[in-house]
């Protein structure tokens, strides 16, 4: 059986964030339960925001198709966002929105989230901890008939949530990553 492949997206580009030093923490999580992580910026995929007459004049951007195939190349997906506005960003809704639209040849458009499974994540340094963003992002995976697996992590307090090991220092916020973790990992292999 080929090695479990996760992919993980942060969904912040700014420098410093505490979504991104979540997608590592994850990362590192997932590795020790024996999975090929790759970890990805979305910086590295620009996109134009969606629009229709866009894509019907130019087509769906090569950024968007290059980030279907590597998801398409993995198992499982973990997507940790930030909270704008008691929402996700504008930057993980245009780029769900524009990988949805890649169809690559014998696909159905939108197939490659039918056939991974997600998992969502979230960071604030609220007492919340994005609690709505995650919300939010499963309402949209779901609406493109992607599988979310029922744990997830919003983490409160996020700029105080670390030891220096950049470990989780909570127990309780350890306790779900881990929960996330495994739930990942074992209906992905379910899947695979």
């Amino acid at each position: 059986m080929s090695a479990l492949k996760i992919l993980v997206i942060p969904g912040s580009l700014r420098s410093g964030s505490l979504n991104a030093k979540l997608a590592a923490v994850a990362a590192h999580a997932l590795a020790r339960e024996g999975a090929e992580i790759t970890r990805i910026s979305l910086s590295d995929f620009p996109l134009p925001i969606y629009d229709g007459d866009l894509q019907a004049k130019s087509g769906v951007p090569k950024h968007a198709v290059n980030l279907k195939r590597m998801m398409a190349a993995h198992h499982g997906v973990l997507i940790v966002t930030p909270e704008y506005n008691s929402s996700v960003p504008a930057l993980v809704k245009n780029t769900i929105d524009w990988v949805s639209r890649v169809q690559d040849v014998h696909e159905t458009r939108g197939q490659v989230f039918r056939e991974r499974v997600f998992a969502i994540a979230s960071a604030s340094g609220g007492r919340l901890g994005g609690a709505r963003a995650l919300a939010a992002l499963r309402l949209i995976l779901s609406a493109c008939h992607a599988q979310v697996i029922p744990n997830q992590l919003a983490l409160p307090f996020a700029d105080d949530a670390y030891d220096e090991m950049e470990r989780l220092k909570n127990a309780a916020d350890s306790d779900a990553l881990k929960a996330l973790v495994r739930q990942l990992i074992d209906i992905s292999q379910r899947m695979m």
